[in-house]
């Protein structure tokens, strides 16, 4: 397959992963729902308060704040470790349409990834799906100190690849993600792999089968700093 290059206005993509490398947050839930279902406790609204969030944050919302540190990790770890057997199986078939031909071809460039996921999940996905050789850069929720919607994380990414947020194109499906990349400055691609409300951003798509998304990158203006 011939590979597309990105336009010099594009320096950089960052994907976030859950929902946009793999389609897992009904999987999310459904595992949060099992394993609130072992504590007795409800999972009303589930993907609603999971949603864009970093697992430190549920944990304390689902069951109280007066959870200690080691006691909100063992709780994500946990039902972290359950997600993954879930998931292990169908794995292939999850990642999200046409991710991977998108990847191959812009192999070449700058790419980073940038998720607030526990990174034995980051890891799980990328190693398991053979997607790791792709991405320059690879940031996890543990690496940073303020979880998405701060926009810590997508600045730390570019950082890493050398290139200025301005340059830099994200790829999120959460409202908390998306107002973070705005807020570092990069240009926003919205993924709908849920039917949650989003923001505006600067281009919409499916999945990365669309046939508008490689055309709408080549004919991006000039990077907004330069005038």
């Amino acid at each position: 397959m011939e590979r597309s290059r990105l336009p010099g206005a594009v320096r950089a993509l960052i994907f976030d992963m859950d929902g946009v490398v793999i389609d897992s947050n009904d999987l999310h839930a459904e595992a949060w729902r099992l394993y609130l279902s072992q504590h007795n406790l409800p999972a009303d609204g589930m993907m609603e308060r999971m949603h864009g969030k970093r697992n430190d944050e549920i944990v304390r919302d689902l069951f109280g704040s007066q959870l200690s540190d080691q006691e909100v990790f063992n709780h994500g770890a946990s039902k972290e470790e359950l997600y993954r057997q879930m998931m292990k199986p169908q794995l292939g078939r999850r990642l999200v349409r046409g991710v991977r031909d998108f990847l191959e071809r812009h192999k070449a460039e700058l790419l980073g990834l940038a998720s607030n996921a526990e990174p034995a999940n980051v890891d799980f996905v990328l190693d398991e799906a053979g997607l790791r050789k792709y991405f320059r850069v690879v940031v996890h929720g543990h690496e940073v100190k303020h979880p998405k919607p701060d926009p810590e994380i997508y600045l730390r990414v570019a950082k890493f690849l050398g290139v200025p947020p301005r340059d830099c194109v994200v790829f999120e499906d959460s409202a908390a993600g998306i107002e973070a990349a705005k807020a570092a400055g990069a240009r926003v691609v919205a993924v709908r792999t849920t039917a949650a409300s989003l923001p505006e951003t600067d281009f919409t798509i499916r999945d990365f089968a669309d046939p508008e998304l490689d055309p709408w990158l080549r004919a991006l203006p000039g990077s907004r700093g330069d005038g």
